[in-house]
């Protein structure tokens, strides 16, 4: 397992380039495999491209705030009390990857994208706490919590399939949650994950070899080397403007008419943890804990510098979906998984064939747009469980996670890091994974 683990991590080192880069390799992977399997133009296949460029604009602004929000409001001094009072939980490296993968897990069951950044800070806080820690494997560590995140509170198809109007109920009708997140499969899966994931993390830092420059002291990113120290202001030297942008009353009016809103929003719908209102509190909350407007943009200035990968990124992965749908290589793909399985085996060959898509297909809804369509009168053909088959779409996107840096931007911004630092032991976390998952879907 050592040399495993050293031959991934080199290989990776080596030979992965930059997320942007992969981004770029991927797209013109896919425009090659749709003009050879799908019998479209070349310039059909840029019409898909460039079509398709801008879809994600909407999501790209949404991860984007998920990290600036996130920094925003991790680097008010109450919460950084919190995580560094949190962060006492390790006092070793192997205690550190354990709570990391614990809590970042336990987050991810809440909200992915609140997931993202609560283990992406708190790693850091525990980097501070236990420096001699290995911060690739910690990252990694914290980043593989989201492994568990479709099968969470806020796994976008089980959501979609119990939600009225949803595109495909004239098939199946409304499958509730209890067939799908409270099943006995997927609490299986979710547990053995939850549970075997930290221990699988620590034994990776025992495995990793003597490699060097990985504690937590050789890596230099914002985060991590962040000034403390509180600034004074002599408010009686101020003119009225300035006095203006260092007022507390401004912050705490504009945050508590933020707060009001997020109560009537949970009163109103339930606890509907979706990403625009974890956006929305964590911005109102950063506005009151940094207690007045100019520490609080000058925060988000420092913030914002972690973003840019997001907004360059997803809409070559809008592109990239755009090729895939519109030329029907999702399809083809989906097509030949159904075609080689049975009753019992469709769940399993339906996660492995969403896995793959993932990689073209970052999007757990958009996915499910691609998928759901193709594997779902399948399943009622042959007399498969709908419902699990569902739920295997959204494992296979949460699978491949581990090894598409797509999702893995908005860890990366706030760590200070590149894929190629955490990816190689993403993918002995992504073997692992496949089997819990894997016997789950066939056996319960």
């Amino acid at each position: 397992m050592r040399s495993i683990t050293i031959f991934f991590d080199r290989m990776v080192q080596r030979f992965l380039p930059d997320a942007f880069l992969f981004a770029i390799i991927l797209t013109f992977a896919v425009f090659v495999l749709g003009i050879i399997f799908t019998g479209s133009s070349p310039i059909q296949m840029i019409d898909y491209w460039g079509s398709g460029f801008w879809d994600l604009l909407d999501f790209a602004m949404q991860m984007s705030l998920i990290v600036v929000t996130g920094y925003i409001l991790a680097s008010t001094p109450i919460i950084k009390k919190l995580l560094a009072k949190l962060s006492q939980l390790a006092n070793t490296p192997e205690q550190a990857i354990l709570a990391v993968t614990f809590i970042a897990s336990i987050a991810c069951l809440i909200n992915y994208g609140f997931g993202l950044v609560v283990g992406a800070l708190y790693a850091i806080h525990l980097a501070k706490r236990v420096p001699t820690v290995d911060y690739r494997v910690l990252m990694a560590s914290a980043y593989s919590g989201f492994l568990l995140w479709h099968g969470g509170l806020s796994g976008s198809i089980p959501l979609l399939i119990a939600t009225p109007g949803h595109f495909l109920e004239d098939s199946i009708g409304i499958i509730p949650v209890t067939e799908t997140l409270f099943s006995w499969f997927n609490i299986f899966i979710v547990l053995v994950l939850l549970f075997t994931l930290p221990f699988f993390n620590r034994f990776l830092i025992k495995s990793r070899g003597p490699l060097q420059n990985t504690d937590a002291t050789s890596w230099k990113s914002e985060s991590m080397t962040e000034n403390e120290a509180e600034d004074s202001v002599d408010i009686e030297k101020l003119t009225p403007a300035e006095r203006l942008e260092n007022s507390r009353i401004v912050s705490y009016l504009t945050g508590i008419l933020g707060l009001c809103f997020v109560i009537y929003f949970f009163f109103k719908n339930g606890f509907d943890l979706n990403i625009n209102i974890v956006n929305f509190t964590f911005l109102f909350l950063g506005i009151i804990f940094h207690q007045t407007p100019r520490r609080f943009l000058n925060s988000v200035t420092s913030a914002v510098k972690n973003a840019g990968g997001i907004i360059i990124q997803f809409p070559f992965y809008a592109g990239i979906m755009g090729m895939m749908v519109a030329s029907g290589l999702s399809e083809q793909m989906s097509l030949w998984f159904v075609s080689i399985s049975n009753e019992t085996t469709l769940p399993l060959f339906t996660f492995i064939s969403a896995g793959i898509i993932n990689f073209f297909v970052p999007s757990g809804g958009g996915q499910w747009a691609v998928q759901g369509p193709i594997m779902v009168p399948a399943a009622l053909e042959i007399g498969a469980d709908t419902a699990k088959t569902a739920m295997a779409v959204a494992w296979g996107d949460a699978w491949t996670n581990m090894i598409q840096p797509f999702w893995a931007l908005p860890l990366l911004a706030i760590a200070g890091l590149k894929v190629r630092d955490i990816m190689g032991f993403c993918v002995l976390i992504l073997i692992y994974s496949f089997f819990p998952i894997a016997i789950g879907l066939l056996f319960f």
